[in-house]
């Protein structure tokens, strides 16, 4: 097998991974409402570690953490503002016994950041092919493990958004397939280093900006499960900071 033939083959294994939301559509209603409050905790969590704990340290370490790079982290979270306060999605559809939905706008913020957090995989783990098969092969694992806690809060995020789960596991896998754009980008140029600190930094903010305007709102309003939703939440951070051993 060649190495881009593993390269792609990688991808979209880590593609299929956004399919792990399938495990909540079997949940009731009543289980499900309480587990969707965990899930947006957990994306909180996770978000923000993703944030502090891995993208802006690549940055970092890098030495592509300038003051250009600042300004489109700040540049993306206003811009995600302006998104969210003039986007209306309205849908209609014949699943709900309402004749019409809104989808919260923070649903098309996560589609675009998890599009773009996708899309830099795929460039990372094609350029790791290209350095070297064990790189390859051991960037796709971290980037697997990566992964799995990031898809079941993007998920959990959608469902609170007003999908329902058979078209949050959907688009969620849409989204998943950037990574695919991503390793051809890769292995057809070579080299992403000119522009995938431009990619995270985006990426960077629009994380930031849901986990902290929209999620963790509307973690303050139910009260009763402080405790629980504050451990959910210091999970999906310690689960980005556990996966800095397999880096």
């Amino acid at each position: 097998m060649t190495t881009e033939f593993l390269a792609i083959l990688s991808v979209i294994i880590v593609s299929l991974i956004s399919l792990i939301g399938l495990f909540a559509i079997s949940l009731n209603s009543r289980l499900g409402k309480t587990f969707l409050n965990f899930l947006v905790s957990f994306a909180a969590g996770a978000l923000l570690g993703d944030v502090f704990i891995h993208l802006l340290p690549q940055l970092a370490e890098n030495n592509n953490f300038n003051l250009n790079i600042s300004l489109i982290i700040l540049a993306s979270v206003v811009g995600f503002f302006v998104t969210e306060k003039f986007i209306h999605w309205h849908h209609h559809h014949n699943e709900s016994e309402e004749n019409k939905m809104t989808y919260h706008p923070v649903a098309i913020l996560n589609l675009i950041g998890d599009g773009l957090h996708n899309l830099i995989d795929g460039l990372i783990i094609g350029g790791a092919y290209l350095i070297d098969l064990r790189v390859g092969l051991a960037t796709t694992v971290a980037v697997i493990l990566h992964e799995i806690p990031q898809e079941i809060g993007d998920f959990g995020v959608l469902i609170y958004a007003g999908f329902s789960r058979k078209k949050a596991l959907f688009f969620n896998f849409l989204s998943a397939l950037m990574a695919l754009v991503g390793v051809f980008v890769a292995l057809s140029i070579g080299r992403i280093e000119n522009f995938t600190p431009i990619l995270v930094a985006i990426g960077t903010g629009s994380f930031l900006y849901i986990a902290v305007a929209d999620l963790i709102p509307e973690i303050h309003k139910s009260k009763e499960k402080a405790l629980s939703q504050f451990l959910i939440m210091l999970l999906g951070i310690a689960i980005m900071f556990a996966l800095l051993w397999l880096e």
